[in-house]
């Protein structure tokens, strides 16, 4: 099929979609190359001989399939560059009325990943080229098929690869290079198309209020459109008490009830003013101010981002994210003529004004802190002293945009502030930390003027920092923060931020390391909590070794003539051994080595002795093998008569193995056995090894102390789907989420991960602990009983409530 049709061969939307798809198979050479490189590399610095066996297989594997997977794609991309029909769809739908396997569930969740990571890059082009195609064709929305959108396109080459024979354990060690170069070249497509259909005269100029689609609007009474009203500065008023509903327009329905629920907020009050209520939330298909005039300037991005292309609620929250940064990037290049990558250095006249500001702000953040009550060595704020920081700040907004020379930096000072204001009303932020935050809108705004990046990804690290100090802090009061190492360090990251003015972003990048480093240690250093990590840590060591060690035993001896009654001593207790042996002293000490070997000789004993020297060496080596079963035993805890029991079934298999006269196992096959054991733990996979077997009676006993204040979570309940095991693992540390356990409701903090994200700790303000393996959290994210506290990151909702303000008073960006 020729790419590059005229237009009297093929309709101009058709000739867009080729032209997009002849794009993206162009650089379908230059990825396979840069697949093949990562794979030799991480092949090369593979720090073991099993890291070094898998890396090759899998380097192996992809120059085997690695063109047919290209192939593949580029094949599926042509036939999607024509949508099926609504009678298509409707066929194929019903063609395919089954359960939806795990694979299919995978392939979703890597997909949506990368189609998340086009959308946040090329949401502009994207939604223009929407725009243009359903103009062409005169549909509503692109067919969830087309090729257009990021969601199938990247389907595509997820899908082709697993089709292919490619190991998903390979896609996962080289994902980021894929997102690395399928990124940049779709954006680079989606533009191409855009200029083909303008050149066309496809819509040359887009009238973005003539496209905004919006939900019937029900008259409402003077009450509710007097509460409705959005004005500057001003949030509806909500109501309702803490967790309520409140009042106003809140997208997508009410927010739950109770303490602790999920927080859908609207845009904030004046800076440090009163409650916040449920006023300007920008709810899908809503303007972000929660009204529905037509003659808002604002259209949300088209489709809201791939919304249904995640499969958790993590995946789609990020959707959305997606979308109100996309809403952002369309007015700051519409209003002000700011485009990502294209910026224009700050004048040097306003860069001067802005330090100069940074530094009164920090005098004038260190009078307030001189000046507050002390309890001890503590600093008390309260919510005045925070309000009097943001009118400051309010006021020095003002003194900048007079230094502005430019539409540019006149918009962009004005959309940092509004941020900032509504980082500051957050009234569930401590006012210790709120008055840290303050100090950080210079150094922000600095960041913002020179990289236009920051308002366009929720990846800049000015903005993942902020978002993870914020969840952080949301649990706390302001008696528990202050004068806390939490606190603390914030502050020295805000410290070391305006020491080093002039580093941009890579300051940010370098706190927010330091600050997740902190996290893992500061979350895991309280009470008996930093005990029952190490506690746990070895548990899961000693499980998953034991039940892999099995595994691996089972494959060794599954053509080797053996009696059953060995066979069920080496899987039920002495792989159990090996385990706790290799956690307790290390995989290559010598009395695990020791362990390792009697497996083997074991074996040896337990088989056919035709030969008379054999079953004198088998006379001559008894008494310190049954040494080493017994020692062996002992490091497991087994009592003395249990490991009589053990021993005598032994005795009988080896007296039986004398008068065997069945074939003997050869010395060559004993010993590559025996060379197989010694390096066991190079065999043993990181894959999931099930439920770990949990209880409160061994974590206690293996604490030493009382574990009254540990819930262990252990097995049983609802068997997890493989979006929300997926969402298990993508959990933040040091977020906050109300956990529902036997009717008992909690504010918890996700504290601890082990080292294979097997066990998951979460620990309440009481000092209250719940320990559960992975497929429990999944469990419990699934069924609701574990919620998280925010659904949307700290700088995404103050991103909405600037939105939300500015729609409702345009005129501000540029007074």
């Amino acid at each position: 099929m020729s790419s590059t049709l005229t237009p009297t061969a093929a309709p101009l939307a058709r000739q867009a979609r080729e032209r997009f798809v002849a794009h993206m198979e162009g650089g379908l050479p230059e990825l396979v190359n840069a697949v093949r490189n990562l794979l030799q590399e991480q092949m090369n610095s593979a720090q073991s001989s099993r890291d070094m066996q898998q890396r090759r297989d899998a380097l192996v594997d992809f120059e085997h399939y690695g063109s047919r997977w290209t192939e593949a794609t580029s094949k599926a991309w042509r036939r999607a560059i024509i949508p099926p029909t609504a009678t298509g769809r409707v066929r194929m739908e019903l063609a395919s009325l089954e359960l939806i396997g795990d694979d299919v569930v995978e392939n979703k969740i890597l997909s949506s990943r990368l189609a998340m990571a086009v959308q946040e890059k090329a949401v502009w082009d994207l939604n223009d080229l929407k725009l243009r195609i359903t103009h062409l064709e005169g549909g509503e929305e692109l067919a969830t098929e087309d090729v257009l959108r990021p969601e199938a396109l990247c389907q595509v080459i997820v899908e082709q690869w697993s089709a292919s024979k490619l190991p998903r354990d390979t896609w996962v060690a080289v994902k980021d290079v894929i997102q690395q170069l399928v990124v940049p070249r779709a954006l680079e497509g989606y533009q191409q198309a855009n200029e083909f259909l303008v050149e066309s005269g496809v819509l040359p100029h887009i009238d973005l209020r003539s496209r905004v689609k919006r939900p019937p609007v029900a008259p409402r009474s003077e009450a509710q459109q007097g509460q409705a009203g959005g004005g500057s500065g001003q949030a509806a008023s909500g109501g309702g008490g803490p967790g309520g509903s409140g009042g106003g327009n809140r997208g997508g329905g009410s927010a739950g009830g109770g303490p602790g629920g999920p927080r859908f907020d609207g845009a904030a009050g004046p800076a440090g003013g009163g409650p916040r209520g449920g006023g300007a939330a920008g709810g899908e298909g809503q303007a972000p101010g929660g009204g529905s005039s037509p003659t808002s300037f604002f259209a949300p991005a088209e489709g809201g981002g791939p919304a249904d292309a995640g499969a958790t609620p993590l995946a789609r929250a990020r959707a959305k994210a997606s979308g109100v940064l996309g809403q952002l990037k369309r007015l700051l290049r519409d209003r002000a003529g700011v485009h990502e990558g294209t910026g224009v250095p700050p004048s040097p006249s306003l860069v001067a004004a802005v330090t100069h500001h940074a530094t009164q702000v920090q005098t004038q953040v260190q009078s307030r802190v001189n000046e507050a009550m002390t309890v001890g060595d503590i600093v008390v704020f309260d919510d005045d002293a925070v309000e009097e920081v943001a009118l400051d700040l309010r006021h020095r907004t003002q003194e900048l945009k007079k230094k502005a020379s430019s539409s540019n930096e006149k918009a962009t000072i004005e959309i940092v502030a509004l941020m900032f204001q509504s980082i500051l009303a957050e009234e569930r932020i401590p006012p210790a930390v709120r008055v840290w935050f303050a100090r950080l809108q210079m150094p922000v705004l600095r960041v913002a003027l020179a990289e236009p990046e920051f308002f366009g990804s929720m990846e800049h690290p000015a903005r993942q920092l902020i978002d993870r100090m914020g969840s952080c802090v949301l649990g706390f009061d302001a008696s528990t923060i202050s004068g806390s190492a939490l606190e603390n360090e914030i502050r020295r990251v805000v410290q070391v931020i305006e020491q080093y003015p002039e580093t941009g972003r890579r300051v940010f990048q370098l706190v927010y390391e330091e600050f997740q480093r902190f996290l893992s240690r500061f979350l895991t250093e309280k009470g008996p909590t930093q005990k029952l990590v190490s506690v746990a840590q070895q548990v899961e060591q000693k499980e998953t070794m034991a039940i892999q060690y099995t595994i691996e035993l089972r494959k060794m001896l599954s053509d080797v003539p053996v009696r059953e009654e060995i066979r069920e001593y080496l899987f039920k207790v002495w792989a159990e051994v090996l385990a706790v042996a290799a956690v307790k002293n290390g995989p290559q000490h010598e009395e695990t080595l020791a362990l390792k070997k009697s497996a083997s000789d074991l074996v040896w004993a337990a088989s056919a002795k035709p030969n008379r020297n054999d079953r004198a060496k088998v006379i001559q080596d008894l008494p310190d093998l049954l040494a080493r079963l017994r020692r062996g035993m002992s490091l497991l805890g087994l009592e003395p008569p249990e490991q009589e029991n053990h021993i005598k079934v032994i005795g009988d298999t080896l007296a039986d193995a004398f008068l065997s006269k069945t074939e003997a196992i050869p010395h060559a096959r004993i010993e590559e056995m025996t060379r197989r054991l010694a390096n066991l733990e190079d065999f043993v996979s990181d894959d999931d090894a099930g439920e770990l077997p949990l209880d409160q009676e061994s974590i206690e006993m293996m604490l030493g102390i009382d574990a009254s204040m540990i819930e262990v979570i252990s097995t049983g309940g609802s068997q997890p789907n493989g979006a929300m095991m997926g969402w298990a693992n993508e959990l933040q540390l040091g977020n906050w989420f109300t956990l529902d356990h036997n009717n008992r409701v909690a504010q918890v903090q996700y504290a601890w991960r082990s080292d294979r994200r097997q066990l998951h700790l979460f620990a309440s303000g009481d000092g209250h602990c719940y320990l559960m393996p992975i497929r429990r959290l999944g469990a419990y994210l699934q069924a609701g009983l574990l919620v998280p506290t925010e659904e949307e990151a700290l700088t995404v909702r103050a991103t909405r409530d600037a939105l939300a303000k500015l729609d409702a008073n345009p005129e501000r960006l540029f007074e």
